[in-house]
């Protein structure tokens, strides 16, 4: 991919379910729970605002952290680092941090 990934890439995709594009992972779907900006404080002037996802999967398997691949409309495959950060009775929670 040759540009950074921002908010507005996600924002309106907030309900929309991704499926990882990764080896032995073809049922392995996400939904885009939450896409919300995180505060600047240490951020360079004229560097990508840094910005929080937050996907739910129903899969009771918890994936470990580390980069997958997500095909998304209009941007293409990318890469997205994804940390295991809850399990309750709707699924697994992942997040992505982008600083």
């Amino acid at each position: 991919m040759s540009r950074s990934l921002v908010l507005e890439d996600f924002a309106g995709r907030v309900g929309q379910t991704f499926a990882l594009q990764e080896q032995g992972l073809e049922e392995f779907p996400l939904t885009l729970t939450e896409a919300k900006p995180l505060r600047a404080t240490w951020s360079k002037p004229g560097t990508r605002p840094p910005f929080s996802l937050i996907f739910l999967g129903i899969n009771p398997f918890i994936l470990p952290q580390r980069l997958y691949k997500f095909d998304l409309d209009g941007v293409g495959l990318v890469d997205i680092f994804l940390v295991p950060v809850g399990k309750d009775a709707k699924g697994v929670s992942y997040q992505a941090v982008f600083n």
